[in-house]
């Protein structure tokens, strides 16, 4: 398997951390998105996902984009430890939590996004992170009040690691560089500390890469 990844994509550490999790060897590619005007943009990288974005976990002849469609891939190919249970009730529940990370928090703080933010509306530093914190709060509010039924302190939902769990220590990893008040998430923060405790949590860290950068 080859994973293409930056150091700092939220969207690749997910993907480490599940290939972590499930124990499976890996080439990772680091793909830049500032050097040589941004190594995503370029033609070779552009025909393996003509979105530009990251990651792109290769596997053979199957080439997967989208993080959370990588980790269903995954757990289809090598179900142990399973992220996504196979329970009805459970995988909505998984899925929803999920999602409330990937498709409502994530996408507004992408850097892209917060590129537009700075050179066509003309926003500084503080203009951005106010939209971050602001899209943060929103997002791990609701997130907060859900698992503050489904969690008992150590993992989002149940007692097992699952997608939900892969997709929020990225995010806390996002809210903390961009100096949001975690104060109000006292779920969050629980389950937080005990998955960075986690050997696969901790290995996929940012700072723990081979392209990460002071």
């Amino acid at each position: 398997m080859k994973l293409y990844t930056f150091w700092r994509s939220s969207a690749a550490y997910r993907v480490r951390i599940a290939l972590n999790l499930k124990c499976l060897d890996y080439e990772s590619v680091p793909i830049h998105f500032r050097k040589d005007g941004g190594q995503h943009k370029t033609p070779e990288f552009l025909t393996r996902n003509p979105q530009g974005l990251l990651p792109v976990l290769e596997d053979d002849d199957n080439t997967v984009l989208q993080s959370l469609a990588i980790i269903d891939y995954l757990d289809s190919k090598c179900p142990n430890p399973r992220l996504i249970p196979e329970d009805v009730a459970d995988r909505s529940q998984v899925n929803a939590l999920s999602q409330i990370i990937a498709c409502e928090i994530h996408p507004l703080n992408n850097l892209r996004v917060l590129q537009y933010l700075r050179q066509q509306l003309g926003q500084d530093d503080e203009g951005v992170n106010r939209w971050v914190q602001h899209w943060v709060a929103e997002g791990f509010a609701a997130f907060e009040k859900i698992i503050s039924h489904t969690s008992e302190g150590e993992y989002a939902f149940g007692d097992n690691v699952t997608l939900a769990d892969v997709c929020l220590v990225p995010q806390v990893y996002n809210a903390e560089r961009f100096g949001c008040d975690m104060s109000s998430y006292p779920t969050i923060n629980a389950v937080t500390a005990h998955l960075r405790g986690i050997q696969a949590f901790a290995n996929a860290a940012p700072e723990q890469q081979a392209d990460a950068e002071p």
